[in-house]
């Protein structure tokens, strides 16, 4: 029988530890004004959604209106 070494569970969490913080350090982060400009396509991409999705909204609300008027009774 081969004799296994039995770790201790708290070395093994600081190992883990330990290469999560080594990981961490090995991140690129955004600049501010990186982060900026990249808020600013999000919301410029928010606008143009909502703004397309009104439009949408209120043409087949109208559409809605002429089909409801037109049918007879």
């Amino acid at each position: 029988m081969a004799d296994k070494k039995k770790t201790n569970v708290f070395a093994k969490l600081f190992k883990y530890l330990r290469e999560c913080i080594g990981e961490l350090k090995k991140i690129t982060w955004p600049t501010v004004s990186q982060t900026t400009k990249n808020f600013g396509v999000v919301l410029l991409v928010i606008l143009i959604a909502g703004v397309l999705i009104f439009a949408l909204d209120q043409g087949l609300y109208a559409l809605l209106g002429l089909v409801m008027r037109v049918s007879p009774n």
